[in-house]
């Protein structure tokens, strides 16, 4: 992982965790808060929109791009993760597709949103919740309900 000695390893001041991110092309809005401990595979495929949060331990496994919207909060020990592999295939290839989190999005303590997911504006997902289709608008979705 690109910058990940620098931004993980050693406690770095936000404003220089959000300056290297950006140095590596990640697309970074004003007013975020980019909390300890996050780990961003791929800085130049990530857009986050004004005023949103990171929590501490996140990990944002982009091998695709990941977009989160504005007052959107992504809380701590979160996992957003666009890689997988076609397990149909008898070589494994990787099967990866991109993550859209809305606008005033909550996603709380270690949920897990996989690859192609798209969470729409307004939603809450719970706590330890494993995401593996789209969230409508306004909606709220708990682990062992979907």
């Amino acid at each position: 992982m690109v910058a990940s000695g620098v931004v993980m390893r050693w406690w770095c001041p936000m404003p220089v965790r959000l300056g290297i991110l950006r140095s590596f092309g990640a697309r970074i809005g004003t007013g975020v808060v980019i909390r300890h401990r996050v780990r961003v595979h791929w800085p130049w495929k990530l857009t986050v929109g004004a005023d949103s949060w990171i929590g501490e331990g996140a990990w944002i496994l982009n091998l695709e791009p990941v977009t989160i919207g504005h007052d959107t909060c992504v809380s701590q020990d979160v996992l957003l993760c666009t890689g997988s592999h076609d397990r149909t295939s008898p070589t494994f290839e990787f099967d990866n597709a991109p993550i859209v989190i809305g606008d005033h999005v909550w996603i709380a303590v270690r949920a897990t949103v996989l690859r192609g997911v798209t969470v729409h504006d307004g939603a809450v997902v719970g706590a330890c919740t494993l995401v593996t289709r789209d969230v409508p608008t306004d909606t709220t979705v708990h682990a062992g309900r979907s």
